[in-house]
């Protein structure tokens, strides 16, 4: 009947807050409470060697740690999922044009900035996939990178000037930067934003990453039971349909949030 325990539609999020900037010392950060669900992002920018493969291009590094108060996340159940989130967004990430990698590029083969982008699981609530790459997003629309001068001297060796202004920098497009849907297959019908209740009564869970346009970049399946194709080509139109309403929902709130510039008064981490 299209009606939830919370009276949420199968296609409604509950609500989300989101607030960016809210670690002073890192390139960009984030803050997401999505219901009970709370992660925090960091990302530092570093300089680095450019991978061989892809000597002209910077990259991302993902690490994750759930210190979340849920007893399933104590130990080796916490490593285990942090690996999981660490790995999926590395598949997210890892399709084309997602972040312009190459204007992390200082010099070929020899420099490039490196984001490490520090993933906090404070609580669980469910639907922690959604809350992460919803925070991810915005840490990255908030990271601001040094512009970098190379300088040569006679004999040819690089040397290289960081801008001591913090102003001077630039900002990383994330027009293109996917959000997660994950679809929870519920009887016969699939439901987003699944609470952990939601979650205990789903067999299987389709995992789906779209860009603001709709496209879908990357799809997993989680959970122990089956799902059939046709219920699968259901979720994935459904994702598209959701993902896209996401993204202009969330890209609001940063545009607004930016608009505030200094004077908007902070949450912060500990509010």
């Amino acid at each position: 009947e299209d009606l939830r325990v919370d009276g949420r539609g199968c296609e409604d999020y509950r609500c989300a807050e989101v607030e960016t900037d809210v670690v002073s010392n890192t390139s960009g950060s984030a803050r997401v409470k999505l219901g009970e669900t709370d992660i925090l992002v960091g990302i530092k920018a570093e300089m680095g060697t450019p991978k061989l493969e892809k000597p002209d291009e910077g990259y991302l590094e993902f690490f994750v740690d759930c210190s979340s108060n849920s007893p399933e996340l104590e130990g080796r159940g916490g490593e285990e999922l942090g690996t999981d989130i660490a790995n999926t967004l590395y598949r997210v990430f890892s399709c084309e044009n997602s972040v312009d990698l190459k204007s992390l590029c200082i010099n070929p083969k020899e420099h490039c900035w490196v984001l490490y982008v520090d993933v906090l699981l404070l609580e669980c609530g469910g639907n922690i996939f959604d809350a992460i790459s919803i925070a991810v997003k915005a840490a990255l629309f908030n990271t601001r990178i040094p512009k970098v001068r190379v300088l040569e001297d006679e004999e040819g060796t690089k040397e290289i000037e960081l801008s001591d202004d913090p102003y001077d920098c630039i900002r990383l497009n994330v027009d293109e930067v996917p959000c997660i849907v994950t679809l929870s297959k519920i009887g016969y019908r699939h439901v987003v934003d699944a609470t952990l209740q939601e979650e205990a009564c789903s067999l299987a869970s389709l995992l789906i990453s779209v860009t603001s346009k709709g496209a879908i970049t990357s799809m997993k399946k989680v959970g122990k039971g089956s799902l059939d194709p046709e219920s699968i080509f259901e979720m994935m139109e459904t994702g598209q349909r959701v993902g896209k309403s996401l993204h202009i929902a969330l890209q609001k709130i940063l545009d607004e949030e930016e608009t505030l510039g200094t004077s908007r008064s902070k949450v912060g981490f500990l509010g």
